[in-house]
């Protein structure tokens, strides 16, 4: 073939993909929030698009039945967010509206399975209301379930209602300061958690005296989610600050974060369920290297402080030990599992007592068969997802990850308290909520990153990248490949 006619295909080609460029540019959302920080870097495959600000501290967020975003706003009360949604990643407020004011709510939300009884608590009770989801407002005054529930600190009171064990809901009580040697009392009701049916009750039910135990000893087990194939109960820990072992600070690398089972409430038994998790007393090793004296690894339970014949590490040996392990002050929030169970997501808060910052993200644990798939002493068993690009700028300048939801479509949803935000996370191509899904679709995550303010993409840098857009850049980079073949052909003949 003649050199000046595959010159001018060579040409040809890098004009069309040119003008293919031009074209993918302009398929972009309608309105594009920016964050007043640096954007989130995010995993290969995934797009994390800021789609409402301007809230007061949006804690537990839970999607109604005709596709509104109830948040808690701490402080404030539970508003409802609707959306103009195209059923991809282009996703914008259209109102908002505040259903129930009431300063005391903190955290958590639940709503029934019909969409008609929405449920959220304070420091000390658990409250429903009759709600209507298309007329977006509580239609009844708010009736009390669960009572003297209160304490200090640790005020979050974590809802979840059961699946598998209909009328069944499960409400976490934190400890009463960063050691509470009352948590050694099952008495006490402090550092528990617990289910309680409130199907047809009349009166409030006690905290303390009431309910079934699923688990005590659990410092602060803020992030509770129920496995949807066999319907255990999974938490996730916010463990000990400033803690010491035989006179040395071990506190910027240990404890670790937990992921604790505590067993079933559908009639399953487990030898888990019930017992005690070690706080006040044990912690979960992180970094073993930093622990004075320790033989064991990481995961398994350690005493602080100096060791005596009731404060050692052969008695915390005999506490329920975590089933994984995550590095010490991320203060996971919540926990999610995908329909099918194969993902755990779990939500980072971020640390506030550690020389260098750590957590502020969004991570996946692998499941298989109702258990994660990495060992008890995995330290790669989260992989991240979503996540801010410079921790030296946190907590001032990041988004802070809280609650997450599922919407119908298999989007996932992320509260970020210190920033007023939501984010969306959705896969640039498929649903992120598959049974077939991992990070990159082989069991592991690319982690390749990229930046931006509103939203993030690794497949498109754009602040306006969409599933569409990123479809186009794929064939832009295919045709440009092409061109590059016939320019070389050009070159050598």
């Amino acid at each position: 073939m003649d050199k000046n006619i595959i010159a001018s295909l060579a040409f040809l080609v890098v004009s069309i993909s040119a003008q293919s460029s031009s074209i993918s540019g302009t398929e972009s959302c309608s309105s594009t929030l920016t964050a007043a920080y640096s954007g989130p870097s995010v995993a290969s495959g995934y797009v994390a698009r800021l789609v409402a600000n301007g809230l007061d501290s949006p804690r537990g967020i839970k999607f109604d039945n005709d596709g509104n975003l109830l948040v808690v706003e701490e402080g404030v009360g539970i508003t409802a967010l609707s959306f103009d949604d195209d059923g991809g990643s282009c996703v914008t407020v259209a109102s908002q509206d505040t259903i129930i004011t009431d300063v005391t709510l903190n955290h958590g939300i639940e709503l029934s399975s019909d969409g008609g009884t929405l449920y959220a608590s304070n420091s000390d009770k658990l409250y429903s209301w009759s709600y209507s989801g298309a007329e977006r407002q509580v239609t009844s005054e708010a009736s009390t379930l669960v009572e003297n529930m209160e304490g200090t600190d640790h005020t979050s009171r974590t809802l979840l209602l059961s699946r598998a064990a209909p009328g069944m809901i499960v409400v976490n009580r934190g400890s009463f300061g960063n050691i509470d040697f009352e948590a050694r009392d099952i008495e006490s009701g402090h550092s528990q958690v617990k289910a309680f049916n409130i199907t047809g009750i009349t009166s409030p039910l006690d905290f303390n005296g009431d309910g079934v135990l699923l688990g005590w000893g659990l410092r602060n087990n803020v992030g509770i989610a129920e496995e949807p194939n066999g319907g255990g109960i999974w938490a996730v820990e916010n463990s000990g600050d400033r803690l010491n072992r035989s006179g040395e600070d071990i506190h910027e690398n240990n404890p670790a974060e937990e992921l604790n089972f505590l067993g079933y409430l559908n009639g399953t038994e487990s030898p888990n369920q019930g017992q005690n998790f070690g706080y006040p007393d044990c912690f979960s090793a992180w970094e073993v290297d930093d622990l004075p004296d320790f033989q064991g690894q990481t995961g398994e339970q350690f005493a602080p402080n100096d060791q005596n014949s009731t404060n050692n590490d052969q008695i915390c040996g005999e506490r329920i030990p975590p089933r994984l392990v995550f590095d010490s002050h991320m203060a996971p929030l919540d926990i999610k599992f995908n329909s099918e169970g194969t993902q755990a997501w779990i939500s980072f808060h971020g640390s506030w007592n550690r020389e260098e910052p750590i957590g502020y993200k969004l991570s996946v644990v692998e499941f298989a068969n109702g258990e994660p798939v990495e060992p008890s002493d995995s330290r790669t068993a989260a992989v991240d997802i979503v996540s801010n690009p410079d921790l030296s700028a946190c907590p001032s300048a990041c988004f802070r990850p809280v609650g997450l939801a599922w919407d119908g479509n298999g989007r996932l949803f992320m509260s970020s308290d210190w920033t007023g935000e939501i984010y969306m996370i959705t896969r640039i191509e498929g649903t992120l909520d598959s049974a077939t899904e991992r990070p990159n679709g082989t069991g592991t995550t690319d982690t390749s990153t990229s930046a931006s303010t509103g939203d993030a993409s690794a497949e498109s840098p754009s602040s306006t990248a969409s599933d569409s857009t990123a479809t186009s850049a794929r064939r832009i980079d295919s045709m440009g490949a092409l061109a590059v073949v016939v320019c070389a052909l050009a070159f050598f003949l």
